[in-house]
């Protein structure tokens, strides 16, 4: 009793050093290392306080309880549990757990299936059981505080403490120990620790109504480009877009030492053609952000630290972008990925954005030559984007996402004979890390004239953008750059008509109003925005606002314009998979052979509803066995998904052909059967 009483005395230290003592389980959790957390809390301690006061503001909640112990174990355990999801998931990829992941939780086995093997599932599902069992147990027969619980003052406490913590977060923002704008999301977890980084990413989110939004004010931003001339539609070159996957000069890094130029390609092309700096909003990661802002000339500078709109705004609504403004011109539009069609929800996202095909890495029959980190290579990617422009009549836009310089980078030397060798770094595994990007990108400068010199022969005019998303996650610094910044890479606008050659250096959303520009199409409402106003005064502000309205306003700037950007029926893939016949080779093991159309090593047999194992031969040939297929078993091909989940894509819009087994011979079935 007299512990009890003692402690209930000094309950808000102990609730202070328990906190502490959880927040840094919770980074070391995190982290995947003791060591490392124990580097964080040392070397940025005010980080480290204000994190553990960000669990002991939650905490207080126990105050408004008499059962404080059940309370103060269900909060403990909500933040060990965000702790432990937090790591998990970093040890599966290279974000952290962020605000709009918190959608996933609502299918618990599907999270779990996802990022733990099949043995942690079991585990992970024994443990969440008890600690449910041992929760209700302290719930029923749990001990209470004796007293009266007065909650008056106990209420007064809960809100000067949630008070005091939101004054001394504003202070913690003026005076720069926290930051509201999230270069890297994976470096501001690091940086500024996880659970405010997690508060910031599930509170703060979208864009802000700006004070003075109003249809007025919409109306006088889009009298500024009154001066704009009207769209040529005679002549419509085709417009392609390349993001190159972490792809920039390493010359430009101080401390290197490279045996010969990694990039020649690019860097003539830099000399011959329309080139620049391109400011991007991710530093080491954020693909999807660049690729947004390329895509839609909205600025990410407006939405929330960290946010990804693929993964927030995206997912509820369609956003007025390049493929929808040039598929009323008469454009096709097309998105090509050397990687799995969910990576970054892009299959569900891209429809919202006008794309009318999306081929991902499972629609590309040379999917499984890899990099030796398991990256899909560029160098597929011609004749993928050539199937596009072959694919329609008239104009297509194409928007390309290569994979093959994606991190993270070996320390130890994995290329035998390296073609660039590299030193200067620090220490060694960084000269392998660099030694090993140097040739990756090397290789991605071969694509670069590979393609170049496909579409310089193609009949029809051709534009074609190509830029880094961001650079390498190598943990540069402004002052390893001879460019002094971090948020930009380099960019040409190529062509085989002979477009007049211009030097300036643009940002990432103002790169489709330029092309555009140039191209003679003046069209879409934040396009013409910005070739009427880039660099004039108050051009940001009037952005804002004007992104706002477009996202999440009242949509003022489509009064009286009959405008609708309804989500398409994107098809998976330039060319249908087909199943034209089959052969019984051995009757021993019961193999098959199916011959057809358009297979990948995506290609996977379906028997009466359900995935057999299936042997990819070529582009025409697969090949099942171990099964004896009987009379009326129904044999169908689909495209199975890459991740983890494994799934049949275009479930929507199947296209998948099915067989009849009858009489001893395979045949397609009729209308009737």
């Amino acid at each position: 009793m007299k512990l009890y009483k003692i402690c209930n005395k000094i309950s808000l230290l102990l609730h202070a050093l328990c906190s502490a003592a959880g927040y840094f389980l919770i980074e070391a959790i995190s982290r995947h290392s003791f060591t490392d957390a124990w580097t964080y809390m040392t070397g940025k301690p005010l980080v480290f306080a204000y994190n553990a006061g960000l669990i002991f503001t939650t905490s207080l909640i126990v105050y408004l309880f008499r059962r404080r112990t059940f309370w103060r174990v269900l909060v403990s355990i909500f933040w060990l549990l965000l702790g432990i999801i937090n790591g998990v998931i970093l040890a599966n990829r290279v974000t952290p757990f962020t605000g709009p992941d918190l959608h996933l939780l609502t299918d618990g086995m599907a999270v779990l299936n996802k990022y733990l093997p099949s043995w942690g599932v079991v585990v992970a599902l024994i443990v969440l059981g008890v600690l449910v069992l041992i929760l209700l147990s302290l719930l029923i027969k749990g001990p209470k505080y004796q007293r009266k619980v007065k909650f008056r003052y106990d209420l007064l406490l809960v809100v000067v403490g949630i008070a005091a913590f939101v004054g001394i977060t504003q202070l913690a923002l003026e005076k720069r120990v926290l930051s509201n704008y999230f270069g890297n999301i994976a470096f501001a977890y690091e940086d500024y620790g996880y659970p405010y980084c997690l508060g910031v990413t599930i509170f703060n989110t979208g864009i802000s109504c700006p004070r003075d939004y109003s249809e007025e004010e919409i109306e006088r931003i889009e009298k500024t480009e009154d001066n704009l001339p009207a769209t040529n539609e005679k002549n419509q070159p085709n417009i392609l877009f390349l993001q190159l996957e972490s792809f920039f000069d390493p010359t430009l890094v101080n401390y290197l030492k490279i045996s010969e130029d990694p990039i020649p390609t690019f860097r003539k092309l830099m000399k011959e053609y329309s080139s620049g700096y391109y400011k991007v909003p991710a530093v080491g990661a954020g693909t999807a952000n660049t690729e947004f802002e390329s895509i839609t000339g909205m600025s990410l500078h407006y939405f929330g630290p960290g946010e990804y709109p693929y993964k927030s705004i995206l997912k509820e609504t369609t956003c007025e972008s390049a493929p929808y403004v040039l598929k009323n011109l008469g454009y096709s539009t097309h998105a090509v990925h050397n990687n799995e069609a969910n990576f970054y929800g892009r299959r569900s996202i891209f429809p919202n954005l006008g794309f009318d095909t999306f081929t991902s890495a499972e629609y590309m029959a040379e999917e499984n030559d890899k990099n030796p980190l398991g990256w899909t290579k560029d160098e597929i990617l011609t004749d993928e984007i050539i199937k596009c422009l072959d694919s329609t009549e008239g104009p297509d836009y194409v928007y390309t996402i290569s994979t093959q310089g994606h991190g993270a980078y070996p320390e130890e030397q994995l290329i035998d004979d390296p073609e660039i060798t590299v030193t200067g770094a620090a220490t060694e595994a960084q000269d392998n890390q660099w030694e090993y990007y140097c040739n990756e990108i090397h290789e991605m400068d071969n694509f670069v004239k590979e393609l170049t010199d496909a579409l310089a022969d193609y009949p029809e005019d051709v534009i074609l953008v190509m830029y880094g998303d961001h650079l390498p996650t190598m943990g540069l610094t402004v002052e390893d750059l001879k460019n002094k910044y971090l948020f930009q890479t380099e960019y040409v606008i190529w062509d085989n008509f002979g477009m007049e050659k211009k030097k300036v250096n643009l940002s990432a959303y103002q790169m489709a109003a330029e092309v555009m520009d140039r191209a003679g199409i003046h069209e879409g409402t934040i396009f013409r925005y910005h070739q009427a106003r880039r660099n004039t005064r108050n051009y940001q502000i009037d952005l804002e606002t004007l992104q706002y309205d477009l996202l999440y306003g009242k949509k003022y700037a489509y009064k009286d314009k009959e405008l609708t950007f309804e989500r398409t029926k994107m098809r998976m893939g330039i060319y249908d998979v087909s199943l034209d016949s089959m052969d019984l080779i051995s009757d021993i093991d019961f193999t098959y052979r199916l011959k057809g159309t358009n297979f990948t090593p995506s290609s996977q047999v379906k028997l009466n509803g359900e995935w057999i194992d299936t042997v990819y031969v070529d582009p025409t040939t697969l090949m099942i066995s171990g099964t004896e297929l009987k009379d009326f078993d129904r044999i169908s091909v689909s495209q199975r998904s890459n991740s983890s989940t494994r799934k049949a894509l275009s479930k929507s819009y199947d296209r998948s052909v099915y067989m009849l087994y009858s009489e001893n011979k395979w045949k397609l079935p009729t209308d009737e059967s």
